[in-house]
Order: C-alpha cells, then structure tokens, then sequence
C-alpha cells in the first residue's frame, strides 16, 4: 500500500484512540475477494412490530421511508392485529382494523379502510407486506369478552392475551374473511402485486397468543391456506411463526405443524397435506442484568435458528423451501421499557448496533452450515408514537430521531453481490457461542464482507456481552483480491461520536422538551456518518492494508468502490 494515504487514513482514526490501545494485542483481519462463499442475501431487509396503527402516523410514515430507502430490494414488513376488532387507536401491544363486524342478523360485514391505509403505506414506498393473517375479530371469537385489553408496561404481560386470541365459532366464516381480504387486495393493487406478497397464520400459535389446541390451529390454518389459494393460486402461504424452537414443546409444535402440511388430514379439503410456500419461526436472545450491568446473551437466539434449521432440513420435501426467521432479536418485548425491564437497558446505545451485526454474520455462517434456504430476518422493532425520548422500547426510532441500531441495516444495505471470505483467527463460531456464549475475557471483533461488479464492502465490530467500557481494540485490515490499482474508500463508523443520536441526546442533558434546533441536530446525529473524508487508497497488486482502533460497541463499514 503507498505510504501517503495510509497515513493520512491513520491521521483520520486519532480520534479513536489509537495510541491508547497502544499495548494491546492486535486483531488481524483479512479479507480475501476473490474466495467467494455464498450470496449475500438481503436477509436483514425485513422488520415488523405489533401496533399496525402507527404505520401511517407521522412518525411511522418517517421511518418507513427512512427504512424503504436503505435498502437496494424492496423490504418486507409484519405486523400484528390486522383483523383485530376495535377503533383503530393504537397502544402499546395494540392495534385494531375493524375489518369484519356482524350485523343482527349475524350476517358478515366488512370494512378495507383501515387495512387498505396501511398496506396502502407500504406500498406507497415500495415494500412488500409479509401478511400476517390475524387476530380473531370480536365477532367470531369463541370467547370475546374480555376483547380491548388496556395494557403497559407495568402489568403483567399475560394480561393483552384477550379475546382476540381465541378460535372461530365459525370456521367457514374467518375462512370467507381471509377469501374476501385476498380478492380486496387483488382488486385494489393487481394480481401482479399481491402475488409478490407473503400470507401467513398468526404469532406464536405454542403459546398464549393461541387459545385453541394444536389441532385446532392446523384447522385454522388448513381453512386459512385453503382461502387463501382459492382466492390467489399463486400467492404464498406459510407458517406456523412458533417461537425460539430450542425449546423442546416448541420444536414439537414446529415438527408437528410441518408433518401435519406434508401428511395430515386437511380439516377444510379433506385431502392429505395442506398448502406450504415457506417456513417461518422465531429466534430471541436472553439479556440480564448481572453486577449492575447488562450482559447479552445470543446463545438461545443462534440455538434457535441452528434448532430451526435442522428441523427443516429433517423433512426432504420441504428442505428448499424459503425459511422466514418471522422475529429475530435480542429479547422478547418490544413494549417492555428498560424503566420496569433494565436488562433492556441496551437498546438506546451502541450495544444494540454492535449486537446485531454479530448476530447476522453468525445466522449468515448458520444458514451456510444447514444449507437452508433463508430469505428474511424480520427485526421486530419500529417505532412507539407519542412516547418519551429514549424510554428504553425496542424501537429504531424515538420521536423521529433514528436510534444508532437503524445504521447498522444502512450498512448492510451497503453489501451486496456475494460474500466472501472474512478470516480473523481465534474469532468466536456460531456454535462456539451456541455452547457456551461470548468469551468474557475478551470482545468479538470480526467481519463480514460482500463483493460486487464495482465495489467491496466489509463490516467488522468490536461487540462484547457485557455494557462497560472498555478501550478500543486495534485492529488491522488487509484486504486481497482488490481489481483495480487504485479504489475509492469511504469509513462509516457507528460509535459514541459518529451515527448516535442517543450520545447527542445525552449531551444535551437528555432534554424531553427538545427544542427545534436540538431536534434538527438530533436528526443529523441518527444518519449514517463517515468516519473522516473518503479517500483514494493504491493496491498494489491488489491488496492493500491498514490499522484502525475500533471502541467496545463500535461498527465500522469499509467500501472500496473502483
């Protein structure tokens, strides 16, 4: 590599602290461009949440947008409660449509508005609905009252599972609701479109979100593909979206749930087997506080997914289909704020940036070791309309302001074409953190990287289970197989300093009345930002090296165009 502009890059990084870290083992990593080890797939292009209210509120709108344009493919979105009954208010863990009433004499009614409103916000941004069929509406639940829960976050959590989360008194009924619902949307947006949707039955039928039995969630679900086929042949249809299968009753419900479609008895045709275009489960991390501090946990969210996998690879008949993970997080509770959960304590920070990139880049290895064909991860994380700044929700935004863990998907959206080969020696496998977690004697600093036509990009983090600080790492780069003698380098970094709008928040004094000016600086601070000037770096022969100092948390994103 010239000299020249490896110094001036190094000059860019002594706001890092290189000369801190001075004294610490180096991290090597290298990059090689031309070992080609898979697709890079935009599997990190799906998120969802549970309000479907806020979709087309001001703030909803926003991070839609925001999130429509980080991507280079269109991004799938889930969310809860699209045929749930009510007002269409919304609350936390709520939201309602209103699709299906009854008038007195029991005959059906049906009302598109609301659902029209927010598919119509989707589309309107070039996404795609990943449709979740559900809940039950007021009007056909076995057990309806009680049906408007008033949950927060101070209750217990059993308590939103109401009426909504019961059986049909009337399967032909919900079945003519799914079928009517499949025709509205042909007719409103063109077969073309809806066909690139992807329909699917309920949340998390093994637990309380499911009131009924296993077999009568297959029945549902039997009534439901059925109406969904009649009114769309070829529109795809799939589930059973259970929870982290490395629970034994869970990996029962998934392996049953997929026997039950490859050679049940169909409750609606009365055939053998019913109708599966993908498979989709969950996969959560399990956080908590330990010597007043927060300690992540990513074993049980890998063991999930590797839980997952395998039970799709058991059945040959269905082992290419596309796996959906249909939620893939650190925890559970989307609503529950760190103020009566402080494990969740990680969520405002980089923490939850550094997090998910390394939890990615292992589901990217998982995916490898199965030969599964995984299509999205859905993120379950939005945003909470109308609550206080930084209140420790789950969210990629607050008020507006983009959180630090959004510009990690606006670096993968930077990656793209193929991945290839990231080795750093003595780094931490899937299955390694499967077993036994992260290593607490030292952080995980690795990388991914991705090549197309024009250009290389690799992300590599300094991620660590447990939140206090500690000094950067240095690392050292090298990159092989780059076409070109000369390539145009841009640094994005993700740090206390760069694409963190809670550190600004924080420098403010963590202000709640957030003045104008402070808002439109708050707003630059959640935006991606470059770790210094882009900057031309010779190849010589192809390769090129350099060192940087990457802090506890951090994320960088190195791009060579050429």
């Amino acid at each position: 590599m010239n000299s020249k502009p490896r110094v001036l890059f190094l000059l860019g990084l002594a706001c890092s602290g290189l000369n801190a870290v001075a004294q610490t083992e180096v991290v090597a990593i290298t990059v090689d461009a031309e070992k080609t080890i898979g697709e890079m797939r935009p599997i990190w292009a799906w998120f969802g949440y549970d309000e479907p209210n806020y979709t087309y509120m001001k703030d909803g709108r926003k991070l839609l947008t925001e999130i429509a344009a980080l991507s280079p493919v269109p991004v799938y979105v889930r969310t809860h409660n699209l045929l749930t009954s009510g007002d269409g208010v919304a609350a936390l863990k709520w939201g309602s449509t209103n699709a299906y009433t009854e008038d007195k004499k029991g005959n059906p009614v049906y009302s598109w508005v609301i659902v029209d409103s927010i598919m119509d916000t989707y589309l309107e941004r070039g996404m795609k609905p990943l449709v979740e069929i559900g809940f039950m509406p007021e009007a056909l639940s076995v057990k309806p009252r009680p049906y408007r829960h008033s949950w927060n976050t101070d209750q217990p959590y059993n308590n939103i599972y109401t009426g909504w989360s019961y059986p049909p008194k009337n399967y032909s009924k919900w079945a003519e609701l799914v079928f009517q619902w499949v025709r509205h949307s042909i007719d409103r947006y063109g077969l073309e479109e809806v066909k690139r949707w992807k329909w699917e039955l309920w949340n998390e039928p093994n637990i309380k979100y499911w009131q009924g039995t296993f077999d009568e969630y297959c029945k549902l679900y039997d009534y439901t593909a059925d109406a969904v086929k009649r009114a769309c042949p070829d529109c795809s249809m799939g589930g059973p979206h259970t929870t982290n299968p490395n629970g034994e009753s869970a990996e029962k419900y998934l392996r049953d749930f997929l026997q039950h479609c490859v050679s049940g008895k169909n409750y609606a045709t009365g055939r053998v087997g019913s109708p599966i275009d993908f498979i989709a489960f969950h996969a959560k991390g399990a956080p908590k506080v330990v010597d007043d501090h927060v300690r992540m946990n990513m074993s049980p969210q890998l063991d999930a997914v590797a839980t997952g996998f395998g039970v799709v690879a058991s059945f040959p008949g269905l082992k290419d289909l596309p796996v959906i993970i249909g939620e893939c997080d650190p925890e559970g509770c989307a609503a529950c704020s760190m103020q009566n959960h402080p494990q969740n304590a990680y969520r405002n920070g980089t923490m939850y940036s550094s997090y998910t990139a390394a939890s990615y880049a292992r589901i990217y290895d998982l995916m490898d070791q199965y030969d599964i064909n995984l299509e999205g991860a859905v993120t379950w994380a939005f945003e909470f309309e109308g609550q206080r700044w930084f209140d420790g929700f789950r969210d990629l935004a607050t008020n507006g302001v983009d959180k630090p863990v959004l510009n990690v998907f606006r670096m993968f959206g930077m990656m793209q074409g193929d991945r290839i080969a990231a080795d750093t020696p003595g780094a931490i496998t899937a299955d390694e953190i499967i077993s036994s977690g992260h290593r607490q004697d030292s952080p995980d600093i690795h990388a991914i990287a991705s090549r197309d036509d024009h250009s290389i990009a690799i992300m590599v983090w300094n991620y660590h289970d447990d939140s206090r600080p500690a000094a950067p790492s240095p690392v050292e780069l090298q990159v092989k197989g780059i076409p070109a003698g000369r390539a145009l380098l841009h640094h994005y970094r993700i740090d206390s300093a760069h694409s963190n709008s809670y550190e600004t928040w924080k420098r403010m004094g963590s202000p709640q009345d957030v003045t104008a000016a402070q808002y439109k600086m708050l707003e630059a601070s959640g935006q991606l930002q470059l770790m210094g000037s882009p900057q031309w770096i010779a190849c010589e022969k192809g390769e090129t090296k350099f060192n940087l100092a990457l802090p506890r948390h951090g994320v960088s994103l190195f791009r060579f165009s050429y």
